[in-house]
């Protein structure tokens, strides 16, 4: 799985929370015109067909459409062609919320459809599940979030913004050991926002991690400092950065 350090959102207020009939009967069929096609495994000059058209820099910030005055039919078209396409299930998230309904302006379907068929299309995707769980946990509804979390853990490798609202869940489910749990690994993996660790801090819940136990061992004293190999974390270039704290801020 990708590793995206910050996932923004536009804030929830009058969004409604009530749950779709999902799957093909609330949903529709993923049959399309062009695709559906696996996003994560397209080549970048397909990709290039629809994001060119449809999902430009505009569309992807909502500020207007390309082929539509508003940006929500051609995000729409652009998640009917890639129904896991991870940036556009995040701006058609959080399209519902700038708009605050739970279907927004020329979509076919509610944003929970989307993800539905997502998940239906590929449901081995783990950043899917990560955003649908960052959806939920954004509408309230903490347990379901906690579910799509995990399930995206199983396929994570080492996804620190995965760990860090896996942590704001089960804080929110007053679960504050597994949220400390996952607090640090979280920043272990240099995740930058400080919001869960000073949520825990309020709480009196917030334990640093002890220094990791010094090697007994004695030391070979060759001159290639074989004993000393520093592994370094890149992060990848392709992370979603916006400008809020954490997906669910409520003190």
């Amino acid at each position: 799985m990708k590793q995206w350090t910050v996932i923004f959102l536009f804030a929830l207020s009058g969004v409604a929370v009530a749950q779709n009939d999902l799957g093909v009967l609330g949903c529709g069929e993923l049959k399309n015109a062009f695709g559906p096609l696996d996003y994560r495994v397209t080549p970048q000059d397909t990709r290039d067909l629809v994001d060119n058209a449809h999902f430009t820099p505009s569309v992807e910030s909502l500020i207007k459409g390309n082929t539509s005055v508003t940006a929500g039919p051609d995000i729409d078209y652009t998640l009917r062609a890639y129904p896991n396409h991870p940036r556009a299930l995040l701006a058609m998230m959080n399209l519902s919320f700038k708009e605050k309904t739970t279907k927004p302006r020329g979509s076919h379907y509610s944003v929970e459809c989307w993800f539905d068929r997502a998940e239906r299309f590929r449901p081995d995707d783990g950043v899917v599940q990560m955003l649908y769980g960052i959806y939920l946990l954004k509408l309230g509804r903490t347990s379901e979030a906690v579910k799509k979390f995990e399930a995206a853990e199983a396929t994570a490798d080492g996804d620190p913004n995965l760990y860090y609202n896996l942590g704001l869940a089960y804080f929110d489910l007053k679960k504050y050991d597994r949220a400390l749990d996952y607090a640090h690994k979280a920043y272990a993996l240099n995740f930058p926002l400080p919001g869960l660790r000073d949520k825990l801090k309020r709480m009196h819940a917030w334990k640093d991690l002890p220094p990791p136990p010094q090697n007994s061992a004695p030391q070979n004293n060759d001159s290639q400092g074989v004993g000393s190999i520093q592994r370094v974390e890149k992060t990848q270039s392709d992370t979603l950065q916006n400008n809020n704290d954490s997906p669910h801020e409520n003190p």
